[in-house]
């Protein structure tokens, strides 16, 4: 009896040694499998997610910003509705407020990747919204009178072609007049 317990105690511990070996390789298959996940999502086509429209804006809420010398309206974002969705795009309520007071909102998306814009919707009076019949995505117009998606991609939602932070460093930035190109002048 003696005798054996070496043997035995022996064999266990080569068995824990195979049993952690094998652990070991199935962690590192697992890890290989998810790299090559990985690298197959980024050759993925891009997918737009499911939008959900925010509630109407609120004026307290609603955080001005500047397009350019020559634009002749007034822009503000409702800081509630600022979003950064899981497909890169940046989402937000716009307010437009011409001089004479009318005033347009719209929900909209920025994909800082392609530099473009779509409407999702357009404000009623009643504070619903009425589904936009042009949702593909265009091209931002950065040449225009009023061009504030440009303004928005460019000093508040993106870097470069990427996006620039979260959802509240946007509001930050907004808030606080902070553009990511300080050469603009105001």
């Amino acid at each position: 009896m003696i005798d054996r317990l070496p043997a035995a105690a022996s064999a266990m511990a080569l068995f824990i040694l195979a049993l952690a070996a094998s652990a070991a390789s199935s962690g590192a298959a697992a890890q290989s499998s998810r790299f090559e996940e990985d690298f197959d999502d980024q050759n993925r086509p891009w997918q737009e997610i499911a939008v959900q429209l925010p509630g109407p804006p609120q004026d307290r809420q609603l955080l001005p910003f500047y397009v350019s010398p020559t634009a002749t309206q007034k822009f503000a974002v409702d800081a509630e509705s600022i979003s950064v969705g899981q497909d890169g795009v940046v989402r937000y309520t716009i307010v437009v407020t011409s001089e004479g007071g009318a005033r347009n909102v719209s929900y909209e998306g920025i994909r800082c990747a392609t530099y473009e814009r779509k409407f999702y919707a357009f404000g009623r009076p009643d504070g619903g919204w009425s589904r936009s019949r042009r949702d593909q995505w265009e091209k931002i117009d950065g040449h225009a009178v009023n061009r504030q998606q440009d303004a928005l991609f460019r000093d508040y939602f993106c870097d470069s072609k990427t996006v620039a932070g979260s959802a509240k460093d946007m509001l930050e930035r907004l808030r606080y007049q902070r553009t990511l190109s300080p050469q603009r002048g105001q």
